[in-house]
């Protein structure tokens, strides 16, 4: 692998992934919005989770869902083309690997935009769809299937899918250049999860918020994955939990 070339994939991925598509899309739709602090607030809760993210979830909270679902469309782009160009041009070494992992990085700590980005999921996935495209949809359903019926968690249906990652791209490629990309991306996205899961952690103890599920509900992803947990009895029914609460439904 030529050093170069290396650092050339690794600027390209780093800038086109700094493009911070949320801020673009909310600037067209709705000039002078401030998406820079969203508050995740559990029905009932006093106090709130304060994400200081710009992405595709806080243009569905402050803006639209419509608008959010093109935010995420576009974060997957700018991660997708970028990582196919070096993927054509240099076919038997793995820069595309490394153009996919810094564009994740740039999505998440972006150059223009003070290092104050996106949480990496969209990015992550588009990185993927270049590298393997099967395995989105794979590592996606099959993590979310194992949290819910083998663990039966909600944050393992969350998370499942980015773990999946490691073995698929393993069992796919047995090359260590891939191995070593499915860590780096759960690696990058777990320490941008901070911020958030530390005061999640904090109201946890001071009882404020008594299950995670509380929280991802209010996320698009979340909110799809919580209404499956219901289906499957991973977690209550809200009218069950009404009326353990009253004695009735009414």
């Amino acid at each position: 692998m030529d050093p170069l070339r290396a650092l050339l994939a690794a600027g390209v991925g780093y800038l086109v992934g700094s493009i911070s598509f949320a801020r673009l899309v909310t600037r067209i739709v709705v000039p002078g919005k401030d998406i820079s602090r969203t508050e995740f607030r559990a029905p009932g809760a006093e106090d709130a989770v304060i994400s200081h993210s710009v992405s595709a979830t806080t243009v569905s909270m402050h803006v639209s869902p419509k608008f959010g679902f093109a935010t995420v469309v576009l974060d997957m782009l700018k991660i997708v083309i970028p990582t196919l160009v070096f993927k054509r041009a240099y076919a038997e070494v793995p820069y595309f690997l490394i153009t996919a992992t810094a564009g994740m990085v740039g999505h998440i700590w972006p150059l223009y935009h003070g290092f104050k980005g996106g949480r990496g999921l969209s990015a992550m996935y588009g990185g993927m769809f270049a590298i393997d495209w099967i395995g989105v949809f794979a590592t996606s359903i099959g993590g979310m299937l194992l949290g819910l019926l083998v663990f039966r968690d909600m944050l393992a249906a969350y998370m499942g899918g980015l773990w999946l990652i490691i073995p698929w791209l393993w069992f796919r490629t047995h090359d260590v250049n891939y191995l070593l990309y499915g860590i780096a991306v759960n690696i990058i996205f777990l320490l941008a999860q901070i911020p958030e899961m530390k005061q999640y952690l904090k109201f946890k103890r001071e009882g404020k918020v008594t299950d995670i599920s509380e929280v991802m509900q209010l996320t698009g992803m979340g909110r799809g994955i919580y209404k499956m947990a219901r289906r499957l009895g991973v977690v209550e029914d809200e009218a069950s939990d009404r009326t353990d609460a009253t004695g009735s439904t009414a």
